[in-house]
């Protein structure tokens, strides 16, 4: 993994978290933000994640509520990490 496919999910997940209205309570809150809604999937480089994996494999990272993207962003990235999506 390269650190700039970590700065490319970043990114993607900025542009999308950004537009929720802050503080978010719940996972459900941010579904309307989704492009393509619960099926929505994030990808950069050779790694892909889906939504819906953010309740199952990473959920243990996020700490609801919210109060910025850039918590629950930075949360997820961790849980990125320490799960092996970028080995």
């Amino acid at each position: 993994m390269t650190e700039d496919t970590a700065e490319q999910l970043r990114a993607e997940l900025e542009a999308v978290f950004t537009s929720a209205e802050y503080p978010v309570e719940e996972p459900m809150e941010l579904v309307p933000v989704l492009p393509d809604g619960p099926s929505t999937t994030f990808e950069a480089g050779d790694v892909s994640v889906g939504v819906m994996d953010f309740g199952t494999e990473y959920a243990e990272y996020q700490d609801y509520p919210y109060e910025t993207a850039a918590a629950l962003i930075d949360d997820l990235m961790v849980g990125f990490r320490e799960e092996g999506l970028f080995d």
